[in-house]
């Protein structure tokens, strides 16, 4: 994918672009040694040049912040993946439902990911490989729905995903497919007539989660793949963290909302920050986080409102806050 290639790959690629001040740059390398940076053009085009603050900027440029010793509570499995996995490239967390690891890329690197430690290489990369994980889905007949998730699972080419789709859809039980996906935020050409037909067409009802903190990203090319998402007929759904200097403010978060529901998108999920090293200066207080939710319940009609959560290894589901 062309536009995939020339995404940008280094802090220096970063700041240049965007003529950032010169300070930010030696902190800015030193910590994409501990997580690498990863910008798509797309993505780029929609930030301020030369606004450090930037709400775009912010969840994509590293700071020297994370080479700081981690808070406490914080760890590099913040959401206890290690003891969910029972074989490889598989998550079994919630009762009727799994998630598989299918790609360890994404078009994006944002410097809170929850997932930034994660060893991507255990997991299978061939379609055979992976076989272990479908007759761990085949074996349990209470799994109905199956989580595709990554990296990202987009970063799969169409050919690739419709064989995985097919693998699955030859499991009787497996009703619900869901994917988890950042792609149609920061590369909407992702979004491609095959990728709907796909989704048009398997047995699997098909849902689409999509991750957007700040109704800046959800202009141009990336509305125009939401709205083909959801003229296909495809549920999607918008996953959000709250972010300290991004979106931690009313105005803010309203703003999402109310873009998310122009284009038919259901606001899901505000989550609390996971506790992943390297992010602790990104977190807000759960006092902050429960004003917030009072003045959108005030401000936005109620399905523009997200479900606050936070996400805490070995619990049933997320976690109401």
């Amino acid at each position: 994918m062309r536009s995939l290639a020339e995404s940008i790959r280094t802090a220096d690629g970063l700041i240049d672009a965007l003529g950032l001040p010169e300070d930010l740059r030696e902190p800015a390398r030193a910590a994409e040694k501990l997580f690498p940076t990863f910008v798509p053009r797309s993505f780029l085009a929609r930030m301020r040049p030369g606004d450090p603050a930037d709400p775009l900027l912010r969840q994509v440029l590293p700071l020297g912040e994370e080479t700081a010793p981690p808070p406490p509570g914080y760890a590099t499995d913040a959401v206890g993946d290690a003891a969910a996995r029972p074989v490889p490239g598989l998550l079994h967390k919630y009762r009727g439902r799994a998630l598989l690891i299918l790609a360890g890329a994404c078009a994006v690197h944002c410097r809170y990911c929850f997932r930034r430690h994660y060893p991507y290489g255990e997991d299978p990369r061939r379609l055979e490989d992976w076989e272990p994980a479908f007759e761990y889905l085949e074996n349990d007949p209470s799994i109905r729905e199956v989580l595709l998730s990554g990296g990202d699972p987009l970063m799969l080419t169409d050919d690739r995903l419709r064989q995985v789709v097919e693998r699955l859809e030859c499991i009787p039980h497996l009703t619900r497919l869901r994917v988890h996906t950042r792609l149609p935020i920061v590369l909407p050409d992702r979004v491609t007539d095959e990728l709907l037909a796909l989704l048009r067409s398997t047995r699997l009802t098909p849902w689409v989660v999509v991750h957007a903190n700040h109704a800046n990203e959800l202009v141009g090319d990336c509305a125009a793949a939401l709205r083909a998402l959801v003229q296909n007929g495809t549920p999607v759904l918008n996953q959000a963290v709250l972010l300290k200097g991004v979106n931690d403010d009313a105005d803010a978060l309203c703003a999402l909302g109310e873009r998310l529901a122009d284009l038919g998108v259901q606001n899901y999920y505000l989550h609390q920050l996971d506790r992943v090293a390297g992010a602790g200066h990104f977190e807000v207080p759960d006092d902050r986080a429960a004003a917030l939710m009072a003045q959108m319940h005030a401000r936005l009609p109620g399905y523009a409102v997200p479900r606050l959560v936070r996400e805490e290894p070995g619990a049933p589901g997320k976690t109401p806050l």
